[in-house]
């Protein structure tokens, strides 16, 4: 343009070609970006605000399971119940197989709670800072992928074989578990008309005979309450029966075994717990306990 009005003024042109056009191909990709083979972004903010909505959309989902899909609650802990078998959740079979191994466990205990799970996560956040190469195809990163199939196998080995050994020690014994005790229990009851896991609202109205008797003393002592109720009518939650008019179910020999061996899926053998003549009342007294 003309700065005058002489017309042997000098023109100066602003936008001729000596002006460099910017190669990038996006206001936050970096010039050389084509040095990192197969990346098309730059990974702050584009990659990472990606990866944090997926986190965000996941979290949420599971969040909707657990409200719409609460876990149940297991039976009362009872530590005179000799039958019961521990097992986490299925996430944490791997390491409550792990932990059973000698070498991490007694007195290498430190070892295996602390050493190991340390040595682990401390490689897995380490490993942006010690794995720096630019080659994004597994195959071409040997190191790293196998330590990542190593981790795959050792978390799938020790889950099943501490699976496995857990449904040996079900026949073993010859226990139900909890959950499937609970479900039969429901379902018998959904066929008795009666509520889940207790002894029917027909049991309920069935009043104690000699409540003052000196069992009831004996019947503190072991806690039936703990897994009968505090009335002794049953409870849902542990599916315990209502022990009114229990007289009519079970004779006294059979009550008396039933206290001192226990039962499979619940019931905990009281013989290290009641002397025989303890147990031998408690059975007289539940003996009476019947409709008439």
């Amino acid at each position: 343009m003309a700065h005058g009005h002489k017309s042997n003024e000098k023109v100066v042109f602003v936008g001729d070609s000596r002006v460099r056009k910017r190669e990038s191909t996006g206001p936050s990709a970096p010039p050389d970006y084509s040095a990192y083979p197969g990346r098309s972004e730059a990974f702050i903010p584009n990659f990472l605000l990606k990866e944090w909505m997926v986190g965000v959309v996941v979290l949420v989902g599971f969040l909707v399971l657990t409200i719409a899909e609460p876990a149940p609650l297991g039976y009362p802990a009872d530590p005179t119940n000799a039958a019961f078998i521990p097992m986490p959740d299925w996430y944490f079979l791997f390491l409550y197989q792990f932990l059973k191994y000698p070498y991490v466990s007694g007195g290498y205990v430190v070892l295996g709670t602390v050493g190991v799970p340390g040595i682990a996560f401390g490689a897995l956040l380490l490993a942006p800072f010690l794995d720096t190469g630019k080659e994004r195809r597994f195959y071409k990163r040997p190191i790293t992928s196998a330590l990542m199939f190593l981790a795959l196998f050792s978390l799938f080995y020790l889950t099943k074989v501490s699976w496995d050994h857990y449904q040996y020690e079900l026949k073993l014994t010859n226990t139900v578990p909890e959950d499937q005790l609970r479900e039969e229990k429901a379902r018998e009851a959904a066929e008795k008309g009666q509520g889940a896991g207790g002894g029917g609202q027909e049991d309920a109205t069935i009043p104690l005979v000699a409540p003052n008797d000196p069992a009831m003393k004996i019947v503190q002592k072991a806690q039936c309450i703990a897994c009968h109720g505090a009335d002794l009518t049953g409870n849902p939650t542990t599916g315990a029966p209502s022990l009114h008019g229990i007289g009519d179910v079970l004779t006294k020999d059979q009550i008396v075994d039933t206290i001192t061996n226990g039962k499979a899926g619940g019931m905990p053998p009281f013989k290290s717990t009641l002397s025989a003549d303890e147990i031998n009342q408690l059975a007289t007294w539940l003996s009476k306990q019947k409709k008439a």
